[in-house]
């Protein structure tokens, strides 16, 4: 810890002194790594922890400062094997750190396509709103651009086209579907009765069940939508980047949908492909 922090100092010393180009993309990539760090475990358990490092960061530069020879050593030897702990503690927000970093929309494989983009939306606005009006719970998972393939293979294998009766059935009572999740990956259902990890977070209200958590969960590792209808009250909850929103109407559900289906569409290789065969007949034209 002490070469960590007399390095830091040499950093700083040259920054302010002789800055060059290099300290400045150098600054720039550290303070864009940090921001999207911090962007993702905003409002998380991790914060209070890295409030504790920081002030043992001040105490061990402190110490050394002032000469506190036996409290500089102590702290050193925490913060040493602390990086270890820290890596293990925070693997979720690294793994979700990393891969916001490597999404990339242009090499997305399964993607809506635009003449089924409105029958989707159709289709899912029709049974959110007919499940919450009977009551019936629901956890539907849109897939992005990060791949649900592992959450997938823990459901059952439907492979059908999104319609409501399927959905509708699916999550009927005492079905042997109805327990778990269903993945909508592009125009189909790929999966039901699917297992999702449980949100630790304590910022929902203690009222909200298993269902909610588990769509909060996956919001947070992924780029997923989730759209969840509650079997007690019927409210229409989407919990989407680890914040959950409530008391969805129709009008909101189907905007969302077609703000998600839009940029899929806007982002995808199948469109960029779609556009430039557009572009050449256009010139064929002109010949």
């Amino acid at each position: 810890m002490s070469e960590f922090l007399s390095h830091a100092e040499n950093v700083i010393w040259n920054i302010i002194n002789r800055p060059s180009w290099t300290d400045v993309i150098d600054i720039l990539i550290v303070a864009i790594l940090l921001y999207r760090f911090v962007a993702v475990i905003w409002r998380t358990r991790a914060i209070p922890v890295i409030r504790g490092t920081a002030m043992f960061v001040i105490f061990a530069y402190f110490s050394r400062l002032l000469g506190l020879t036996t409290l500089n050593w102590i702290l050193d030897q925490v913060l040493g094997y602390g990086v270890i702990a820290l890596l293990i503690l925070f693997q979720p927000e690294f793994r979700r750190t990393l891969e916001q970093l490597g999404r990339s929309r242009m090499f997305d494989r399964h993607r809506i396509s635009e003449d089924g983009n409105a029958a989707v939306v159709d289709e899912l606005t029709l049974c959110l709103t007919d499940l919450a009006k009977r009551r019936v719970g629901a956890l539907i998972v849109i897939e992005q651009h990060t791949g649900l393939q592992d959450v997938i293979e823990t459901g059952t294998a439907v492979d059908a086209v999104v319609s409501a009766a399927l959905l509708e059935n699916i999550f009927e009572p005492n079905t042997p579907l109805h327990d778990g999740a269903v993945i909508i990956r592009g125009e189909r259902v790929a999966s039901a009765a699917c297992l999702l990890t449980i949100s630790e977070t304590n910022t929902i209200s203690s009222s909200l069940g298993t269902r909610h958590r588990a769509g909060l969960g996956i919001s947070e590792t992924t780029d997923a939508l989730v759209l969840i209808v509650s079997e007690e009250t019927g409210i229409i909850s989407m919990a989407r980047a680890g914040k959950l929103t409530r008391y969805l109407d129709e009008k909101s559900i189907r905007e969302t949908l077609s703000e998600v289906y839009k940029t899929n569409n806007n982002g995808s290789w199948a469109a960029l492909k779609k556009h430039a065969a557009k572009y050449f007949k256009k010139g064929d034209k002109n010949q």
